[in-house]
């Protein structure tokens, strides 16, 4: 089992219900990076007290790792998500992801909540971390590029269902079996969101978890893109997002030779690589991938 370097982004964030104490004790045993305990659409309304209270006393077992668990709560505008917070908060997860996320305003809030929950608890003010679901209302298309200097930030990431049902879409599909414009577009603004902020851009699900050859292409293709990790629904999907996600020797070694040649030449602009011309984001783009891989 491959694991990220010291203070990277996870790279597979596996969902695991809520109310289930073995598909929990499943994605904890196992290699994702991050587990998130899911109380907003794994449990249904009626279960969500149970799945508190089981979420609860998981966290409150001895010999876990707490900066790998986290928490999916229910949305700031609903009912649940203060009780969700109330439950789960004594246990100290290592962070809360945060769904249907209309923009900063939302995240500012979460941190308010935050902050009182860790002061009752006697933990560090600003222990937890927050992962945000930024596209899955239409409004929050807009505001993507709001996240700047958000407390407690460390990534966003997107959806295409929820998204789907804001707009009252009847599909989110091309004829291709792709994504259609809209959810392309929801992926590069939370992508573009990101890199504003200055946190990590994480890709959304890939929905069928027995199709590991189309995620590997697809997790292959956002990582290329800037992508720093993807959310997983099933443990089959985890090793295949872990290694794609993992820079392979030969970048590593090519992405070594160009900052070699860099340090070899100072001052200059552009250089020669292998009958191509690098200039400095060629030289930046290779030493981001060094420090991702550990240097």
């Amino acid at each position: 089992m491959t694991t990220p370097p010291p203070h990277s982004p996870p790279r597979s964030w596996l969902f695991a219900p809520g109310d289930s104490a073995r598909k929990m004790d499943k994605a904890v045993n196992g290699p994702a990076d991050a587990v998130i305990f899911d109380l907003e659409d794994a449990v249904a309304a009626d279960n969500k007290p149970d799945a508190r209270r089981m979420v609860r006393d998981f966290l409150a077992r001895d010999g876990l790792a707490r900066d790998r668990l986290w928490v999916r709560i229910n949305p700031l505008d609903g009912d649940h998500a203060l009780d969700d917070l109330a439950a789960i908060m004594p246990g100290r997860p290592g962070g809360i992801m945060v769904p249907k996320v209309s923009g900063l305003a939302d995240v500012e809030l979460l941190d308010h909540y935050l902050t009182a929950f860790e002061a009752a608890g006697d933990a560090p003010r600003g222990c937890t971390r927050v992962i945000a679901l930024v596209t899955e209302v239409a409004e929050a298309m807009f505001t993507t590029g709001s996240y700047r200097g958000a407390p407690r930030l460390v990534a966003l990431t997107w959806g295409a269902e929820d998204l789907a049902d804001s707009i009252g879409a009847s599909d989110n599909r091309d004829g291709q079996g792709g994504y259609s414009f809209t959810y392309e577009l929801a992926r590069s603004l939370c992508l573009l969101g990101a890199a504003a902020a200055g946190v990590a851009a994480i890709e959304t699900i890939h929905g069928d978890f027995r199709d590991l050859d189309g995620l590997r292409a697809r997790a292959e293709k956002v990582r290329r893109d800037g992508y720093r990790g993807m959310l997983a629904i099933h443990p089959a999907q985890v090793d295949v997002i872990n290694a794609a996600f993992t820079p392979g020797a030969g970048e590593i070694a090519a992405a070594r030779e160009i900052v070699a040649l860099f340090a070899a030449h100072p001052g200059v602009g552009a250089i020669g690589y292998n009958g191509a011309m690098l200039d400095r984001p060629h030289l930046a783009r290779a030493q981001a991938l060094l420090a991702r891989a550990g240097g």
